[in-house]
């Protein structure tokens, strides 16, 4: 069945008419659902015929939680469950200017990171519009509070799904909708470059984060598969071909991994990289991942790092750790909790 949140308010009305039902009756239906009320037989300005229509066509239920953790630090971690029983992880944190909610645009991931845990079983399917936008939904609800960022950061490549994302981007900034600013969405990859110049032909206000990590390619291709396809040269290309069409400054995320990456050569390396470019470096201190070898650097050379891109001229923070204590990276409790249900 069709999820009913891929549907725009001009889709649905189109929808209805096409059933006989009148048309204002999609503004009723998109009131309800944005609200999280899902159940036809709940949306009480409906009538009988259209609440029928409704419950044959579509799926009509948000995510539902499996498991909630909550961090000592406020950040809770959800795995939900879709209609076809597919699991899915979702994190909210909460800022000093609201809450920001990290969403996932795929089940798994086939872009072979070795840092990420998400892509170590694949990739299960690409989610759909409504499937990554019923997050945001749904973690509003169990905070009781309006999300005011959305970050594409969690299971999965967002630009490996561009279709689904594109459409997402549109159902979210709707006015009828969530309305959430572009401005205020973040959209990573690792590095797809012909799908970050048919974003930036788009012209989105979105901010477009790159998941770097390297500054060679030889050294990039032993941790991102994808470093095989395209160039670090390429994806510089197509940043500038991004900000150019956009005027949106990009990130580049840089996780640090201790004794591999973290030098101040390494940091130099990566300035140079940059040189004249407008753009922010996120310093992200690598989760440490059963099965994974990987260390997070230790403070001193975080800050050694960050140091030597300002004083090179490059923009550059360190990312707040958050839900360490909740295996709240992308992929973690997802692959914990498939791991101990296969022990069963």
């Amino acid at each position: 069945m069709t999820n009913i949140y891929d549907y725009s308010l001009e889709e649905l009305k189109a929808w209805l008419v096409s059933q006989g039902e009148s048309a204002f009756r999609a503004k009723q239906v998109y009131d309800y659902l944005y609200k999280g009320i899902t159940d036809p037989d709940l949306m009480k300005t409906l009538n009988r015929s259209t609440k029928d229509k409704l419950n044959e066509h579509f799926h009509m239920a948000l995510p539902q939680v499996l498991e909630k953790r909550v961090s000592k630090d406020g950040t809770i971690k959800m795995l939900m469950v879709l209609e076809d029983k597919n699991i899915i992880e979702t994190v909210i944190m909460k800022y000093h200017y609201g809450y920001s909610v990290c969403v996932s645009s795929q089940i798994g991931c086939k872009m072979g990171c070795t840092f990420c845990a998400s892509t170590k079983d694949g990739m299960v399917r690409n989610l759909t519009p409504g499937e990554i936008l019923s997050q945001i939904i749904a973690a509003s609800l169990v905070v009781g509070e309006r999300i005011s960022h959305v970050v594409l950061m969690g299971s999965g490549e967002p630009l490996d799904n561009f279709d689904a994302v594109l459409k997402f981007l549109s159902l979210v900034n709707a006015k009828e909708g969530l309305h959430l600013s572009h401005r205020n969405i973040t959209v990573s990859t690792c590095g797809l470059v012909n799908r970050i110049i048919e974003l930036a032909d788009q012209k989105l206000q979105i901010t477009l984060a790159i998941s770097l990590h390297e500054t060679t390619d030889e050294a990039r291709k032993k941790i991102m598969p994808i470093a095989n396809k395209y160039s670090i040269q390429e994806i510089l290309n197509s940043v500038e071909y991004y900000m150019s069409k956009t005027g949106r400054r990009v990130s580049f995320e840089y996780a640090l991994v201790r004794g591999s990456n973290d030098t101040r050569e390494n940091a130099y390396a990566l300035a140079k990289l940059l040189e004249g470019m407008k753009v922010h470096v996120n310093l992200i201190p690598v989760n440490a991942i059963k099965e994974m070898l990987y260390l997070p650097s230790t403070n001193e050379s975080i800050q050694g790092f960050k140091d030597v891109l300002l004083q090179s001229g490059i923009e550059a923070t360190i990312r707040r750790e958050m839900g360490g204590d909740i295996d709240a990276a992308c992929g973690q409790l997802r692959r914990s909790y498939l791991e101990n249900r296969a022990d069963l």
